[in-house]
């Protein structure tokens, strides 16, 4: 060894990590820090959204499940003969001359031979047979006559019946009204509340799932026990029926030419810049449309489901062109080659083999805008569906021409009147919506695991 060799003085020894890939150095600290405060966000983020959604559904739950429950007495009517058909004919056309203002006295009867019978003192509880009877909904006596003009051989005989209570006796068991708010209140009083507790204690009063909620049609501001969503829920079905069998295939039939078929000019650039705009116009303007065409100039009939159905397939159909062009798109270009490689014609490798791979995509994105405008409201309402309708339409098709509701208008009239039952009963109303509109996106999830191909 020399001594140039043995003087060469040795490097400084580092530490292990020192300037490495194992080592975190500030720059990569910071990183982490950064990374981690972002975790940290959207976390946040995605519980602030849950916490939100969970009051939502609380609160819509809390209000809503009540109305599902109704109170009902149950009372034996005396089916008077003298009263309901004096000829003894059993003539249908004269019993449906006796108003329901005949059918009052027969339930106002019964309700006293059931105090009788139950052993209720009603001049101890300080109420009159005035306030027993307003107890009762007046849907009651329409009850009682739709049941004798269905079945007048039933005249002469005791019947029993479940009437609903009135609003305010049903709210006083939903804790809406108190003994408290019932001195202040002009449509009930104490002694009626104490009163339904005695019916209850002799079981001719009982509160239990009211499956007329699903089946009736709407009712007055004075009846609110007896409103239901059954001419707003087939005027929904209705209405989707036309939007599914317009929109799907226009929708996709524009899509399949403009993604596969058409030339790519200005022409085509000016369609695809209008359907994109027409996604984005508020549902407000497509009513004022519907209105100007189909009522004004082709003159449908308004509140009726063919107008609506005809209003929402046009607010649909730029979701369904857009999704369908997408799940177009999406499929590899590498399909259509092979297919045109091995002799297929232009026309049979979009059918047999592009349209089944996108079908997926195509169904979502249907459903998706079917689900969007099922919860529409404002174009219907100017298309006059806030009409007030009682009876329920006909069966497809002429029932398409007939007046109707659907099920978010109907949610806003209810909100609009004083009585708080109609409140409760939107919010039920927005849960058998919300319910639809879940039955909807599972069927899209089905209907994508169905049809879903991978290569």
């Amino acid at each position: 060894m020399t001594d140039a060799t043995a003087n060469t003085p040795t490097a400084p020894k580092q530490s292990k990590h020192a300037g490495s890939l194992f080592g975190a150095n500030a720059r990569t600290k910071k990183r982490n820090a950064s990374e981690a405060r972002f975790r940290a966000y959207g976390l946040t983020a995605v519980g602030i959204g849950v916490a939100a959604l969970i009051m939502l559904m609380s609160s819509i739950l809390s209000q809503g499940l009540p109305a599902f429950q109704q109170t009902f007495i149950t009372l034996e009517v005396h089916l008077d003969a003298a009263k309901l058909d004096k000829s003894g004919e059993r003539d249908i056309e004269a019993i449906k001359k006796v108003s329901t203002f005949g059918y009052a006295p027969l339930i106002k009867t019964a309700l006293i031979a059931k105090n009788e019978a139950l052993g209720i003192d009603a001049e101890a509880l300080g109420i009159s047979a005035k306030e027993m009877s307003a107890m009762i909904s007046k849907e009651a006596a329409a009850q009682l006559r739709r049941f004798v003009i269905a079945d007048p051989d039933r005249i002469g005989e005791t019947v029993e019946f479940e009437f609903l209570a009135s609003g305010r006796i049903d709210g006083y068991y939903k804790d809406r009204v108190t003994l408290e708010s019932a001195e202040r209140d002009s449509n009930v009083s104490p002694a009626q509340l104490h009163y339904a507790d005695a019916l209850k204690e002799g079981g001719a009063l009982s509160t239990h799932f009211n499956w007329g909620f699903l089946t009736m049609a709407d009712a007055s501001e004075n009846r609110p026990e007896a409103a239901g969503i059954g001419v707003a829920m087939i005027g929904s079905l209705y209405m989707m029926l036309i939007v599914l069998c317009l929109a799907l295939p226009i929708g996709v039939a524009a899509s399949i030419y403009l993604e596969e078929f058409a030339p790519k000019n200005w022409i085509t650039d000016l369609i695809e810049v209008n359907i994109s705009n027409l996604a984005a116009v508020p549902s407000i303007v497509f009513g004022i449309l519907g209105l100007a065409i189909f009522i004004n100039y082709a003159g449908l009939p308004q509140s009726a489901p063919i107008v609506g159905g005809l209003v929402l397939t046009l607010m649909t159909l730029p979701t369904i062109i857009i999704s369908t062009r997408a799940s177009l798109k999406s499929v590899p270009p590498s399909i259509r080659d092979a297919a045109l490689g091995v002799g297929a014609s232009k026309m049979q490798s979009v059918f047999h083999h592009v349209l089944p791979l996108a079908m997926p995509g195509i169904l979502t994105g249907t459903i998706i805008g079917l689900a969007q405008a099922l919860g529409e409201t404002a174009p219907l309402m100017l298309i006059g569906m806030v009409a007030f309708v009682r009876e329920f339409p006909a069966a497809p098709p002429e029932g398409f021409f007939d007046p109707a509701s659907a099920l978010p208008v109907q949610v806003y009239n209810w909100t609009t009147r004083a009585d708080p039952a109609f409140v409760e009963r939107a919010s039920g109303a927005i849960i058998v919506l919300l319910i639809f509109l879940l039955c909807m996106n599972f069927l899209a999830i089905l209907l994508r695991r169905r049809f879903e191909r991978r290569w």
